[in-house]
């Protein structure tokens, strides 16, 4: 087995934590990502057992900026696991840059990494069926002048992070980008009775971060329970991509890397 070295955001609780667990458990080397100081204490066994640990807050650029320095020093890594993430926010609460949080962490963070930490062989998104429901125009996606809409928001979140892995995918030809849906599960943001799998629910990202299966080794897919699907047709629409990568730009002051 080739031992791989992998960053996972959000490795706290639900899919990242149970991501990072079984990636320690099969050998690998795994930086796990914890909000606060104070979060990180809940990793318990698994900060011990883990190759290094980050701390930041999504929500905050300056906090993005400083994980991915310190990630840096830590790497570099084969794989990089984007897990963290929002659900419905009920109303628009905004983050110290003035950007709505579902946004900040759903997207921009995921964006801010992907062009600030030293380039992987692969980059893994979490993406949702929600997706589908996304609003593919990009008219104010920081909900600036719209009237706020928690799940919309969440919904949009999703469809510009999975289009965003397939903008990577045909930018970066030489890095395996993947978005994936881990089915509804009961996570502390699934909710006790989501009807899915939870072990299913990380199984697919585990495997595109580590696996040299022919299956695995693709770029540019959109994945369900280790089975690509068909995402939205914004997510492979390269205009689309590239007006949301110039949209992200703005936003954040960081370009990413042409090639």
């Amino acid at each position: 087995m080739t031992v791989r070295r992998i960053l996972v955001t959000g490795s706290t609780t639900g899919l990242g934590r149970a991501a990072a667990e079984a990636l320690v458990a099969d050998g690998h080397d795994v930086v796990v990502h914890a909000r606060t100081s104070g979060r990180a204490g809940d990793l318990g066994p698994l900060a011990a057992s883990a190759a290094g640990v980050v701390v930041g807050d999504l929500a905050e650029l300056e906090q993005v900026r400083s994980l991915a320095e310190n990630a840096n020093r830590l790497g570099p890594f084969d794989a990089v696991i984007h897990n963290a993430g929002l659900y419905v926010d009920r109303g628009r609460t905004a983050t110290s840059d003035g950007h709505a949080r579902v946004l900040a962490v759903n997207v921009l963070a995921p964006y801010l990494l992907t062009a600030l930490i030293d380039r992987p062989g692969r980059l893994i998104y979490l993406s949702s069926g929600m997706h589908r429901d996304g609003d593919p125009t990009l008219r104010d996606i920081d909900w600036t002048e719209r009237r706020w809409n928690g799940v919309q928001a969440y919904c949009d979140s999703k469809l510009h992070v999975t289009a965003l892995s397939a903008a990577i995918a045909r930018r970066w030809p030489d890095v395996l980008a993947n978005a994936v849906d881990p089915g509804w599960v009961p996570t502390r943001m699934g909710g006790p009775h989501a009807p899915d799998d939870l072990v299913l629910g990380h199984v697919t990202q585990v495997w595109l971060a580590t696996s040299d299966d022919r299956a695995a080794t693709v770029t540019g897919r959109y994945w369900h329970h280790q089975r690509p699907d068909a995402p939205a047709p914004a997510v492979d629409d390269q205009r689309f991509q590239q007006d949301l990568l110039d949209e992200l730009a703005d936003l954040t002051g960081v370009e990413l890397d042409e090639h």
